[in-house]
């Protein structure tokens, strides 16, 4: 039976604490963020020194310093039987080995080996790359997998996207693109939003419109990485963090294989559940008759939703009305001048006094920023994890333009902080939404129904869509829209949640950990109690017979054992 492998993160302190005193962010820590949502158990490890001692099977080289001294460790665990993964790190190594680096080569397209790709992945966005070249006539021979363009997936060759090293007994994987890195700034923007952003240039999104909102600093090409629907609807077509995700993953779990040992992992969603469909509202205008229709149109349905409620918000009945129904009420943060917000904590946490009082609320798990409001980078998620509010869904489109995967991703995800605050993980889950109401004049027409829920069903994260009451009471054309979602998602198997259940789906997976596999390769399961249907992957020889209690499906392109709980 094989074989859990041992993982190991290294993220060298003094290397980071450099970074940190000058400001430099050190997002390369992120991954250990990935392994967890994935429920892929790894050790920490400060100091390559530790490598070897411990006695890692695969030792991701997260951030590690560029000393000789570091290199050589990292030389001398793959040499002994080890395998280190980089992403676009090891410099020091490149030397010795005859390369060179060639340089920060900018923003471009990787192509992924076809059994690595999600469903829907061709070329995938990237950020930076920095790949080696040889620098030497007799440079140390080396397999390539996959490659990666400049520019655009048409543009120059680049040369490999992971260059593999065989020394010794082991190997080193060398990825040219700093994955963990484009993982955040995919999701979190390009930097702190301080100004307007760059508008589509085909006039379909001014985000320049003076209002400093979440989509200001988005790391997407308006040309390159939108599609057009049947009646020509612009939206961002790719989740590319999820992309990401996906052959990070892959990789790694074919690194294990390499050596003959089995890496598990978590499902996302509960058995039987590949997707989740999800429907908040904002309660602009706070008229009850707004209420009144959302709340008919919802029981025609049989959809539960969540309520992001703006000041002064609806009466007491209504309240009462909402959660009586199973949705759930959560907060519309005002930060809009024209309205009288304002950007702070002081009145973020007086909104959220005023919400808790109005509806008998002890705790606010939500918040959803009106009109996208925000600034910076990373203040939000610092007043949401102090005031207690578990979860955010601002990171949203504010134009027609700009709808669909503009952050990259369609999963659920926890932020990174900036260098100011060492890049720490916030306690906020983010939930980001694909469009705001549909069959607008200046929204999308529901022709982008199919391609959201197609693509969202191919990655298993959440379609999040947005419907204003005051929409729906006014508008039949979006009522209908409403009614085509609610169907199509449900054609494809996706129940609808609140943002509340997601945040606690999300929240109680992430409390067990996989501790080993036993005699018969099951997983044994260590920390909280695992939530009913939970979900273990084991990665199988392909002889591996299939049972009722652990059918084989196949799961990144390699065929695993299903245990549930």
């Amino acid at each position: 039976m094989m074989r859990m492998a041992r993982v190991g993160v290294l993220f060298e302190t003094e290397a980071a604490e450099r970074r940190w005193k000058h400001g430099v962010n050190a997002f390369q820590g992120y991954i250990e963020e990935v392994l967890t949502y994935a429920g892929i158990p790894y050790e920490k490890a400060e100091s390559a020194a530790e490598l070897k001692d411990r006695r890692f099977d695969i030792a991701i080289c997260a951030l590690a310093a560029e000393t000789k001294a570091s290199a050589a460790a990292v030389r001398s665990f793959a040499e002994e039987g080890g395998i280190a993964v980089s992403f676009a790190g090891l410099n020091a190594l490149a030397g010795e080995l005859g390369y060179r680096r060639a340089g920060n080569a900018g923003a471009g397209y990787a192509f992924f080996p076809g059994e690595w790709r999600a469903p829907g992945a061709a070329g995938v966005r990237f950020l930076a790359a920095d790949p080696w070249h040889a620098a030497s006539r007799n440079p140390h021979p080396y397999e390539a997998i996959g490659r990666i363009a400049a520019g655009r997936s048409d543009g120059a060759d680049l040369g490999p996207l992971i260059l593999r090293f065989r020394l010794g007994r082991g190997m080193i994987d060398r990825w040219a693109v700093d994955v963990p890195d484009t993982i955040v700034r995919m999701q979190q923007g390009l930097g702190p939003v301080t100004e307007d952003g760059v508008p589509a240039p085909d006039g379909t999104a001014a985000v320049d419109d003076g209002i400093l909102k979440a989509d200001d600093g988005i790391a997407m090409d308006w040309e390159l990485d939108r599609a057009r629907t049947e009646s020509g609807q612009p939206y961002f077509a790719h989740p590319y963090a999820d992309y990401w995700r996906h052959a990070l993953i892959a990789h790694l779990l074919r690194c294990a294989a390499e050596r003959g040992l089995a890496l598990p992992f978590a499902g996302c969603w509960p058995d039987g559940i590949e997707s989740v469909a999800m429907i908040s509202h904002d309660s602009d205008h706070n008229r009850d008759e707004h209420a009144l229709a959302a709340l008919d149109i919802l029981k025609e349905c049989g959809i539960r939703s969540t309520w992001c409620m703006l000041e002064p918000g609806y009466s007491a009945e209504i309240y009462e009305r909402v959660k009586a129904a199973g949705h759930e009420l959560a907060f519309h943060y005002n930060a809009l001048e024209s309205q009288d917000g304002e950007w702070s904590e002081r009145e973020f946490a007086r909104q959220l006094a005023w919400l808790k009082r109005a509806a008998g609320l002890e705790t606010v798990v939500s918040n959803k920023n009106h009109y996208t409001r925000f600034e910076g980078w990373d203040e939000l998620f610092a007043w949401a994890e102090k005031h207690g509010v578990a979860s955010d869904q601002t990171r949203g489109p504010s134009k027609r333009g700009n709808v669909g995967f503009l952050f990259g991703t369609c999963h659920p995800y926890f932020p990174a902080a900036w260098a100011n605050r060492n890049n720490r993980i916030f306690n906020v889950l983010e939930i980001g939404f694909l469009t705001q109401d549909m069959n607008l004049p200046n929204w999308s027409d529901a022709s982008i129904i199919r391609p959201f829920l197609d693509r969202v069903g191919e990655t298993g994260g959440v379609a999040h869509f947005l419907f204003h009451q005051t929409h729906i009471h006014s508008q039949s054309a979006v009522r209908d829209a409403f009614r085509r979602l609610a169907e199509e998602a449900r054609r494809r198997g996706m129940p609808f949640w609140t943002g509340r259940e997601v945040n606690d789906w999300v929240r109680a997976r992430r409390r067990v950990r996989i501790a080993g596999l036993d005699a018969s390769g099951a997983p044994v399961l260590a920390g909280a109690r695992p939530p009913a249907g939970f979900v273990v992957w084991v990665p199988a020889p392909e002889t591996a017979p299939a049972s009722a209690e652990s059918p084989v499906e196949m799961r990144f392109g390699m065929p695993c054992r299903k245990f549930v709980y």
